[in-house]
């Protein structure tokens, strides 16, 4: 899931109907959350930009403890993007940046994936990602229970077949350029592109080949789309722009939206689980719940 310029600023939260749990901070102040994930128990998983380090909050914590601490192992400007949990191997994949340079309108960087047990933290896989200037960003399971990645500088997703220790490239695209938010739904690979605010499907075949982005048709301009995940029929976005969590449905490559909450602070990711899904404001230092209509 991700926007790298600035959010805007903050608009304030809406009123929501009252819920067990409403939100979620790291322990540090200002750790500037990108990115969280939801494990099956209920438990935060949450990144932080402020440096390369991974908060962990159990079912009902308000304030999120240090998991992993990669500071040890990175330069001082290293920090977290993607974050996610993989309930099907007990993995949680995280995106670490060890730099990111805005020298250009399109940020380059140089990023690597990384995994650990979910339940202890035990370090399993480091891959620096294959191509410079890469944004190793948001994460996805496929049908097979390969990883899927974002780059998103490169315009290209990755694959990571299960029992692997390389990734592979799917496809590198000039349509995706800013890839950002990843996601099955029904089998079907969906993206979106920040830079551009664009939503996709990528063809897949039966050996995984991918052929050209097709757009999806949405009903309003999205503004600057990020987070983006599968629940239960309905794909959940997350649009940093303009303070929105919505969700949607694809029939015929036409998206129809409802909109879950406004006025948040720059949400940056989303993950339900329950009947709620969480969102991330970056800005806010928290990740908030939001109760799914």
């Amino acid at each position: 899931m991700k926007r790298f310029t600035f959010a805007l600023a903050a608009l304030g939260l809406m009123a929501a109907p009252a819920l067990a749990q409403t939100s979620v901070s790291p322990v540090t102040p200002q750790s500037r959350p990108e990115n969280m994930a939801v494990g099956p128990d209920g438990t935060l998983y949450i990144g932080s930009q402020l440096d390369a380090r991974v908060y962990r909050a159990r079912a009902g914590q308000a304030t999120a403890e240090q998991f992993l601490d990669l500071r040890a192992a990175a330069n001082p400007a290293a920090f977290i993007l993607g974050v996610y949990a993989d309930a099907r191997s007990s993995t949680l994949y995280v995106c670490e940046m060890r730099s990111l340079g805005r020298g250009s309108p399109l940020l380059k960087g140089d990023g690597v994936m990384r995994s650990y047990e979910l339940a202890t933290g035990k370090p399993k896989l480091t891959i620096p990602l294959p191509e410079a200037g890469n944004i190793c960003n948001d994460f996805t399971t496929g049908p097979d229970g390969s990883i899927y990645l974002a780059d998103t500088s490169n315009a290209q997703i990755f694959r990571l077949r299960p029992g692997a220790t390389t990734l592979e490239k799917v496809i590198q695209h000039s349509a995706l350029y800013g890839v950002d938010g990843i996601t099955f739904l029904d089998g079907v690979l969906y993206v979106n592109t920040v830079w551009a605010g664009n939503l996709y499907r990528v063809p897949l075949d039966a050996t995984g080949k991918a052929s050209a982005p097709v757009q999806i048709h949405t009903p309003r301009v999205l503004q600057s789309p990020d987070g983006m995940r599968a629940h239960n029929g309905r794909i959940y976005l997350a649009e940093s722009g303009n303070g929105t969590v919505s969700y949607f449905t694809v029939k015929n490559d036409v998206a129809t939206f409802t909109t879950v909450a406004t006025g948040l602070n720059g949400p940056c990711a989303v993950e339900p689980h329950g009947n709620v899904v969480w969102a991330v404001e970056r800005p806010a230092d928290r990740v908030t719940a939001l109760k799914i209509p």
